[in-house]
């Protein structure tokens, strides 16, 4: 009855139902997967009907390649703009992004994505797909980049790219796989710090790329 007495309301609401379905379609993606996600569980856990949900997006891939795009590409492209725009040693750049990167993505829940994408990628070969492009393959073009500038202004030695674009990734990938799956997690083990991990992951690296070494 508010609504109806009061449209502001009623248009404010409607202006932020797309962000709501993103919410809850992030929040059930994670706890249960992509192919045992309903989209009535989604439009219940929003408030709003299936048929809302889909006025919004026309299919449950959709409205999963909507939430990728919304959780887990925007911080590829924030990092790919402040590449663009960094003055200062490629070293220091690339501990900085690896830092925000974990920040902005693997400290949240979204990052249950990636640990989703992994586990069902066989089952959804065009969402894997969809990934592939507009995940994997943007944010390791931006950690060549970084590679590459840090060589080409002489900080770097010369390496395989390709292979420390992967040595980089492969343990933050793991650090999400452990925060998504209990059975990583060692009984009676103390808890590590994460930023910490990172920071002395990219310390390593840049010291083992560093071109005075």
């Amino acid at each position: 009855m508010s609504e109806i007495l009061n449209p502001h309301k009623r248009e404010r609401r409607k202006q932020h139902r797309p962000g709501e379905l993103l919410e809850a379609a992030l929040d059930l993606f994670v706890e249960k997967g992509f192919a045992a996600t309903r989209s009535e569980e989604v439009a219940a856990r929003a408030g709003v009907s299936k048929g809302t949900l889909f006025l919004y997006f026309p299919s449950k891939e959709e409205l999963f390649k909507a939430v990728v795009r919304e959780n887990v590409v925007k911080p590829v492209t924030e990092g790919a703009l402040e590449f663009a725009n960094y003055q200062g040693g490629s070293g220091a750049l690339l501990k900085y992004l690896m830092l925000a990167w974990w920040r902005r993505y693997g400290s949240t829940k979204a990052s249950g994505i990636s640990k989703m994408i992994i586990s069902e990628a066989n089952n959804f070969p065009d969402l894997a797909a969809f990934y592939q492009e507009e995940v994997i393959v943007p944010a390791m073009r931006l950690l060549n980049d970084v590679l590459e500038r840090g060589r080409s202004q002489g900080e770097f030695k010369n390496f395989n790219t390709d292979h420390t674009a992967m040595a980089v990734i492969a343990p933050m990938l793991f650090l999400i796989m452990s925060k998504h799956s209990s059975a990583l997690c060692h009984a009676g083990s103390k808890q590590m710090d994460p930023e910490e991990f990172i920071a002395q992951h990219a310390d390593l690296l840049v010291r083992g790329l560093s071109a005075s070494n």
